[in-house]
């Protein structure tokens, strides 16, 4: 089973953002096993780090290398995505020659409660991780308009309308994981499995 590397943009405790990623985790289990990525506790994007490399980063970069596919989960700040989305981003492909979104199958979904479900922020990413080379899915889009009613008492999706959008989106994700991978290393394939050193 291919393994996602999950990002999720909103930091806040009650994130929708995270709720719905959790939700379609759970959707997916069994056809795409989501890994969560820690991103609240990466410092801000200083170069001169690198001299020292924060432990946070070095674990993040890991996680995402060792994934087979990446997945965004983004709120909308201001018409755009939010920072802590942009300083993963930015951690990930540095330092240079050691990017570590390059050739990554990677997809963009977010949730709000508005109508157009984080719509302008998602377009707004999409032209910073095609310039870091993932290889980044265009369709189907998912711009979730969040409603506590489409959902049961756990966090499952609940309604079948839904249900079914978001089981074909999973179906096309994992089909674009699978077309798109490069062929990885023995070194990478130790990596996924986790039998490299923590580093």
């Amino acid at each position: 089973m291919q393994t996602v590397a999950v990002l999720v943009g909103s930091l806040r405790r009650d994130s929708l953002n995270r709720k719905f990623a959790e939700s379609l985790g759970r959707l997916a289990a069994g056809r795409l096993d989501f890994r969560f990525v820690e991103i609240g506790d990466l410092p801000l994007y200083d170069d001169d780090l690198w001299a020292d490399p924060p432990a946070p980063v070095l674990r993040m970069k890991r996680e995402v290398e060792a994934a087979d596919g990446v997945l965004f989960v983004t709120p909308e700040y201001n018409r755009s995505f939010s920072p802590a989305i942009k300083n993963a981003v930015d951690w990930g492909s540095r330092p240079r020659g050691q990017n570590s979104w390059e050739a990554k199958p990677a997809a963009i979904v977010g949730t709000s409660p508005g109508a157009i479900g984080t719509a302008a922020g998602q377009n707004a990413l999409k032209g910073v991780l095609t310039v870091v080379d993932t290889v980044l899915m265009g369709q189907p889009e998912v711009y979730f308009t969040y409603k506590a009613e489409l959902f049961d008492g756990a966090g499952n999706v609940a309604d079948e309308t839904t249900r079914g959008f978001l089981d074909r989106w999973i179906d096309r994700f994992a089909a674009w994981i699978e077309r798109t991978s490069e062929p990885r290393t023995q070194a990478q394939a130790d990596a996924r499995q986790g039998k490299a050193g923590s580093g």
